[in-house]
């Protein structure tokens, strides 16, 4: 069946590029009203401009760094002046600095859990007062397949995700009853420019990525954003508190 957002606002952070990009594709598709947010203002005008071709709406946007309470408060505040609602909430946002644990500093560590955890947590913390006055909201983080499986060179980055699965089902269990569901995407390896960047500069490294995986290849994007765009619709109104894989048969639980 196909979804239909009918006009429903999504928020989508870190859309300028890659994953984040294809899921603000696929919401626009599905027939919801875009705000994109990212660090990288010039790369968010130019994702603008295909979400809106797709849309037949110019989205929202607003640059700036999400870890940070204040930058999550701005975005959150100018989404809801100009909608008038937030029925969906992406935390998309992140970047994990990737390598061995004792080869991390004390500053890719920060940058690690700021960009993909304090993201989530100001994010969510600013919107689900808007969500509980609507008596209707839907969250969905994206997550990472490789806090169940340890990936190589992940732990840093497993900290960071790991974390945004236990708010996952903190925050379900704790708004439930506000008509509010928060759910996690969590994708392994996933077919992105910086994948390929990855198997074009250490293929060994990629190919040990994908080694875990079952199916032999990484997700591919709009299969990420297919199930994005799932939990953000009616349809998935019983569905809550979840850590859904989309991952090829990496893990299986």
């Amino acid at each position: 069946m196909p979804i239909s957002l009918n006009g429903d606002v999504a928020l989508v952070t870190g859309a300028a590029r890659g994953i984040g990009l294809a899921i603000a594709e696929r919401l626009a598709s599905d027939g919801a009203r875009l705000a994109l947010s990212d660090v990288d203002e010039e790369a968010l005008a130019a994702a603008a401009k295909k979400v809106a071709a797709i849309a037949g709406e110019v989205p929202l946007t607003l640059a700036g760094d999400l870890s940070l309470q204040s930058v999550s408060h701005q975005l959150v505040d100018a989404v809801h002046q100009r909608f008038g609602a937030i029925h969906v909430l992406v935390n998309n946002a992140g970047g994990g600095v990737i390598r061995p644990f004792l080869d991390h500093t004390p500053e890719t560590l920060k940058a690690t859990i700021d960009r993909n955890l304090w993201t989530v947590v100001w994010a969510s913390w600013h919107v689900l007062p808007i969500m509980r006055r609507q008596t209707y909201g839907r969250i969905i983080n994206l997550g990472a397949d490789s806090v169940r499986n340890g990936l190589w060179d992940h732990a840093a980055y497993n900290a960071a995700k790991g974390g945004v699965h236990a708010l996952t089902s903190g925050l379900a269990r704790e708004f439930a009853g506000d008509g509010i569901t928060v759910n996690t995407v969590a994708p392994c390896a996933v077919n992105t420019p910086q994948l390929q960047d990855v198997a074009k500069k250490n293929p060994a490294l990629a190919s040990k990525f994908l080694s875990v995986i079952p199916m032999g290849r990484a997700a591919e994007m709009s299969e990420v954003a297919s199930m994005v765009s799932y939990l953000a619709s009616r349809e998935a109104s019983f569905v809550t508190g979840q850590v859904i894989s989309v991952n090829g048969g990496s893990t299986m639980l």
